[in-house]
């Protein structure tokens, strides 16, 4: 369950950041909704999965990662951001890093 949990908050965490730009730094009332609904959603799950005794070490790690390694993903494939080697390389980084953490034996 805890990790159903996690993957809600992931998920709604990569769902109030990729409306950050429509929201045009707040000026629009929608995009900004889904916003502060996204992020408010994502830490109330993540804390849920926190206290299914899930280590707070795994599951930022994972949260943060996951999700930044997911908006990556959108800014090339939906906002035409460039795919660079560099980049390429950043979120194979914290792919890995969390599969290390997600195995590393704390949990």
């Amino acid at each position: 369950m805890r990790w159903l949990l996690l993957l809600g908050a992931i998920l709604s965490e990569v769902v109030g950041t990729s409306a950050l730009k429509a929201s045009q730094g707040f000026t629009r009332l929608g995009p900004s909704i889904v916003v502060v609904v996204g992020y408010l959603l994502s830490f109330y799950l993540l804390s849920l999965a926190l206290k299914l005794q899930m280590p707070v070490s795994v599951g930022y790690a994972l949260w943060s990662g996951i999700g930044t390694a997911l908006i990556a993903a959108i800014g090339v494939v939906w906002l035409n951001e460039p795919m660079t080697a560099l980049k390429a390389l950043g979120i194979g980084l914290i792919i890995a890093g969390a599969v290390v953490l997600n195995f590393s034996g704390t949990h």
